[in-house]
């Protein structure tokens, strides 16, 4: 993926390490967790910012496991500091994300998903054009693979082109949390 992410991406990573790359460990942190399977069934690949130090930085995904394969982009479980300056982002620039989250490539391809609040955020107006997304938890988008797709020998070539097609969506993330795209 190294090369096809320099096309688009420059700033995001296909690290290539056994420990810490993009490859996701195999092994449960089964510490507070009531299923004690060691193992995970799925494979999870991230190709995240060069400035991010964890899954929670934005990033590229790949998901391939027996019952579902999906590709995603985004920030999943940003912490306290970038979720605020996230919703800032959108709250002071309603119309830049509102581009970039309904632009028609990003929308054909892509879902928005994650968790959200019920109720609007302290300090936000339960009001505002995007009021909705303000009280995401998550700010990522999901799209779905048939396994077919995964197989086939041209996988990172559609991978590439479906993540290039969010540019606009991580663009405006990198710009929340002040970090190159």
């Amino acid at each position: 993926m190294s090369p096809v992410l320099k096309t688009f991406a420059p700033h995001f990573r296909a690290d290539p390490r056994k420990t810490g790359g993009s490859l996701m460990r195999v092994f449960r942190d089964t510490r507070f967790s009531r299923d004690k399977t060691p193992y995970k069934t799925n494979i999870g690949i991230q190709f995240r910012h060069a400035s991010g130090k964890d899954v929670h930085a934005p990033g590229f995904y790949v998901h391939i496991a027996s019952d579902e394969c999906f590709l995603a982009v985004g920030c999943w479980h940003p912490d306290t500091d970038c979720l605020a300056r996230i919703r800032d982002w959108i709250a002071c620039k309603p119309e830049k994300w509102f581009s970039a989250r309904d632009h028609s490539s990003f929308v054909e391809a892509w879902s928005l998903s994650g968790e959200s609040l019920t109720r609007p955020p302290r300090g936000y107006q339960a009001d505002h054009a995007a009021i909705e997304d303000l009280k995401r938890k998550d700010f990522i988008a999901i799209a779905a693979l048939s396994l077919d797709e995964v197989i086939d020998q041209d996988f990172v070539k559609l991978a590439g082109s479906r993540f290039a097609v969010a540019t606009p969506f991580i663009n405006f993330l990198c710009d929340a949390l002040e970090v190159q795209y």
